[in-house]
């Protein structure tokens, strides 16, 4: 299962630089994860000071 980033996001970058995968980018009005390259590694995760990267459902 892929994750997404919620509205919560405020674009600190913390998330993008540790995605393994080059999955996240900027999108408008915060980050977006691309599905198919999202390996649900949970890098992002782990690292989100808001709790903004959630399992998609």
């Amino acid at each position: 299962m892929a994750y997404v980033i919620t509205d919560d996001c405020f674009m600190c970058d913390v998330c993008r630089p540790e995605c393994p995968e080059g999955a996240i980018s900027e999108g408008d009005p915060n980050y977006i994860i691309d599905p198919e390259l999202c390996n649900d590694c949970v890098a992002c995760v782990e690292v989100c000071p808001v709790e903004a990267c959630v399992p998609a459902t």
